[in-house]
């Protein structure tokens, strides 16, 4: 009967903190694998040579910290907790972030048919530019769906003069986006 990865593990971490060097080569090789598994399981997003970089980590803390570990106990807790540890280190190292490809989630993730949220702040800067009665005329008209005799009647203006003030103020948008173009 088969005696167990936990077993074999534990065997050889105590014969290679007895000295045993064939043993610490032997434990190292067969738990290297499986760490692989927990980093990349628990880092993803990670990145391939993240992952490797929390491996080479984990198995430096355990070459510098086995002396830790008692031999009463178990040996895939112990090993587990320095994996996860060196994950969370990873994580930090980066900041927290996860850099993923847009390019994979471009298909999955269409962009809403939606105006700019910053378009209309942004054409009410340039408008704010205007003198106040042009601004406010380009605005009704422009950005509030006003008619040009709804807007005329509400500053007791006439109709040719909203047009005039209306083409003289798009004039002047145009000349103020051509400067900020440049």
């Amino acid at each position: 009967m088969p005696r167990g990865r936990e077993a074999d593990w534990a065997d050889l971490l105590r014969a290679a903190n007895r000295g045993d060097a064939g043993a610490y080569s032997r434990f190292l090789r067969d738990v290297a694998p499986v760490i692989r598994g927990i980093a990349q399981a628990r880092g993803g997003g990670l990145g391939e040579s993240a992952v490797e970089d929390v491996v080479q980590d984990v198995l430096l803390a355990v070459h510098a910290k086995r002396h830790t570990w008692r031999d009463t106990e178990r040996v895939e807790p112990w090993l587990y907790a320095i994996a996860r540890h060196k994950v969370i280190d990873a994580f930090r190292r980066r900041g927290g972030r996860i850099d993923v490809p847009i390019e994979d989630f471009a298909e999955v993730l269409p962009a809403p048919d939606a105006p700019d949220p910053t378009e209309r702040s942004d054409m009410l800067k340039v408008i704010g530019e205007l003198a106040p009665r042009e601004a406010e005329i380009v605005r009704a008209i422009g950005l509030d769906g006003e008619n040009v005799a709804e807007t005329a009647a509400r500053h007791g203006m006439t109709v040719t003069a909203v047009r005039v003030s209306l083409h003289r103020s798009m004039k002047r948008l145009a000349e103020l986006r051509a400067r900020m173009i440049e």
